[in-house]
């Protein structure tokens, strides 16, 4: 599942995500912003990949590493929680994502596609 950004990271499209707060693992990071972004429920989030966003670093001057998981979804549709972030969510075949693709998303969904932890950019 992807979004339309609409400010941060706009115009591009992009897997769920966020940052985390003070003292939060990973995992529970992962777990409120799908929900508060989204209204899904996941379960079992596990660390795949982390990728080094230097195209956003060239773009917006701010350089990122995410930490991308993957989880347990347990049913239901997306809903558009953050109007103002998010145009829509779309349900998508991630070897073929809609673009312009934000560069955190697309390296983290090449990396679960070809099984890497890491990808250089």
């Amino acid at each position: 599942m992807v979004g339309k950004r609409t400010t941060a990271h706009a115009p591009f499209w992009s897997i769920p995500g966020g940052h985390l707060e003070m003292g939060e693992q990973f995992e529970q990071t992962a777990m409120r912003e799908m929900q508060e972004e989204t209204g899904l429920i996941i379960s079992e989030p596990k660390v795949i990949a982390v990728t080094n966003n230097l195209r956003t670093y060239a773009l917006e001057g701010v350089h990122t590493i995410s930490v991308c998981l993957v989880a347990q979804h347990q049913g239901g549709e997306p809903q558009r929680l953050e109007p103002d972030k998010c145009a829509e969510w779309r349900w998508v075949d991630p070897t073929d994502l809609p673009q312009p693709h934000f560069d955190a998303s697309e390296q983290s969904v090449a990396c679960y596609l070809e099984q890497r932890f890491y990808q250089a950019p």
